[in-house]
């Protein structure tokens, strides 16, 4: 699976307002991705869900938050 980061999708280095994008691949195993891929460099990325933008947030405490 390969996710391209920029304004929309949180990744290593692209951070909202920045204009470039940041190509990275996250392994797949079924319909499972390992978190610690997902935040192997920011605490924070964006889910773009049709229209919507989530926050996925790892907190100190290693846990998930999720808001709209």
């Amino acid at each position: 699976m390969s996710t391209t980061a920029g304004g929309k999708l949180g990744g290593a280095p692209a951070r909202a307002g920045n204009s470039s994008a940041v190509t990275r691949s996250l392994a797949v195993s079924g319909n499972r991705i390992d978190s610690r891929e997902l935040f192997a460099t920011e605490r924070e990325i964006i889910i773009a869900h049709g229209e919507d933008n989530y926050r996925l947030r790892l907190t100190s405490q290693n846990k998930l938050i999720l808001t709209k």
